[in-house]
């Protein structure tokens, strides 16, 4: 048959030729309209959906609050304190910095609480989180101001450090993870303790 010989719907099989195509184009119709209302359902439901705004919560811990008078005033959970380099960098000394975010060290006999005497607290210098009682401290003649124990064991924390060829014990504040210095066993009673700490990691606030 040539091509100018096809059927046509009035012609022997033309009808059914063309009942198919119907059939077909309704088909495809059907199936377009099917997906299009699937995709206009979805982004409704997008639409729809609640916008979720609230940072997910952050780690906490718990550490014991003291009053000025150093006075215990409970445990709390807390969130940890999390800031950027460019934060601490913003609120340290360049010194303070190095030895509390980078756990540098001062220089021997260069601290301002070496020889301190007056009565009062010391707190972390970069979450002000109580760590030592002027009441625990000693002169270990190290050259950095020294406890024979923390005034609470819940604020700080204690993590292995092999840094400088050594095997020692750092201790950290555990509100920020603030680097304050290392523990050693040659310290005097009732613990045997020393908490060997650097100044620039703590902030001397007098017992009130």
């Amino acid at each position: 048959m040539k091509a100018t010989d096809r059927p046509t719907p009035g012609e022997p099989g033309g009808a059914a030729t063309a009942g198919r195509r119907a059939f077909l184009g309704a088909g495809v119709a059907a199936l377009a309209t099917t997906l299009i209302g699937r995709k206009l359902r979805a982004a409704e439901q997008v639409a729809a959906a609640p916008e979720s705004t609230a940072a997910a919560p952050g780690p906490q811990v718990t550490i014991e609050n003291f009053s000025a008078a150093g006075k215990s005033e409970g445990t709390v959970r807390v969130a940890k304190v999390v800031k950027s380099d460019a934060e601490w960098r913003a609120q340290l000394s360049p010194l303070a910095f190095r030895v509390a975010r980078q756990a540098g060290t001062e220089g021997a006999f260069s601290g301002e609480y070496d020889h301190n005497q007056a009565d009062g607290l010391y707190r972390c210098i970069c979450c002000d989180t109580a760590l030592y009682d002027s009441k625990t401290k000693f002169d270990s003649g190290t050259g950095w101001p020294s406890f024979w124990r923390p005034i609470s064991a819940v604020n700080v924390v204690k993590s292995p450090d092999s840094s400088l060829g050594m095997q020692r014990d750092a201790i950290s504040c555990r509100l920020c993870d603030a680097h304050l210095g290392h523990v050693f066993d040659d310290g005097p009673r009732p613990t045997g303790l020393r908490y060997c700490m650097n100044s620039v990691s703590l902030r001397f606030v007098k017992r009130a």
